[in-house]
């Protein structure tokens, strides 16, 4: 963010004071009942917000604290994006301290808004690929499965991760940092069970429950076809809902004393078996 050799002032005055407005905008968005009301979310980190830059998301503010930066390429992404309009603000550490949300703060938080899609909206994508994949979640309640899951998602070109009868809101700042900015790169929607199982059925993609009382493995069930893989809260797994209307169900083997995985854990298996047998064109028994 060089100008003649020098910084240039991006704002009018930098922010000192643990008391001004912006300030307290930022922690109250901390909140899901502020964040429903304004439509506006935090990312906080270098590598989140550089993601969701290339996403070309649509930033309100940035703050920064140079004191803060963990290495030498945040000028160049703060330049990115206030070239784009975005308002662009120096901080003192004690006021971004404030602000942040993490242990141990990068020097780069920014106000962004949110994106609503809808069930429709992931059409667009399933028809560029042959066998779209989806990931339905149900209820999960702990922001850190979301995000990791989110992670999954992309790691596996996942078609869409569709969020069902939520619990914890996506744009939760703590699924925004678990998702390492992932939640910018996978299409994300928010519906009622009843609306996602609905247009599942309407697209042609089979439903596979994820529960540990099938008796069936996943790795006897063909996966490379249209599919969307179900998993449910962390306590009680899957709604009956889900249940009762999947094509089929599938457990995941365990030779422990335990009977069940972290559904984080247990989505990421889930989307490697269906990565390992579509790059193998696997012929495993049809459902």
């Amino acid at each position: 963010m060089q100008n003649g050799g020098g910084m240039r002032k991006l704002t009018k005055s930098d922010l000192t004071s643990l008391h001004n407005a912006q300030v307290k905008q930022v922690i109250q968005l901390r909140d899901r009942r502020e964040r429903d009301k304004t439509s506006l979310f935090l990312i906080e980190g270098y590598r989140e917000i550089l993601r969701a830059t290339d996403a070309n998301w649509k930033f309100e503010h940035l703050f920064f604290c140079s004191s803060l930066f963990l290495g030498s390429n945040e000028p160049t992404l703060i330049e990115r994006i206030f070239s784009c309009g975005t308002a662009v603000s120096s901080t003192s550490e004690a006021v971004f301290q404030k602000m942040s949300y993490r242990d141990r703060p990068d020097g780069l938080l920014a106000i962004a808004s949110q994106i609503t899609r809808t069930l429709k909206d992931l059409e667009g994508g399933q028809k560029d690929s042959k066998l779209p994949l989806y990931v339905v979640a149900e209820a999960i309640e702990k922001p850190g499965n979301l995000g990791t899951i989110l992670r999954s998602c992309d790691a596996f070109g996942v078609s869409g991760l569709i969020v069902c009868d939520r619990c914890t809101d996506v744009y939760n700042p703590n699924v925004v940092r678990a998702s390492v900015g992932t939640l910018f790169t996978v299409p994300t929607v928010e519906a009622r069970g009843e609306d996602a199982l609905l247009w599942l059925k309407e697209q042609g993609i089979i439903v596979l429950a994820a529960t540990p009382h099938a008796t069936r493995e996943l790795t006897e069930v063909d996966l490379v076809r249209p599919l969307a893989i179900a998993v449910g809260t962390e306590q009680l797994g899957l709604s009956e809902r889900w249940m009762e209307h999947a094509d089929v169900q599938v457990t995941i083997p365990m030779h422990g004393v335990a009977d069940s995985l972290n559904v984080a854990m247990a989505t990421t298996l889930l989307l490697y078996e269906v990565y390992r047998q579509r790059e193998r064109n696997s012929h495993a028994p049809p459902i």
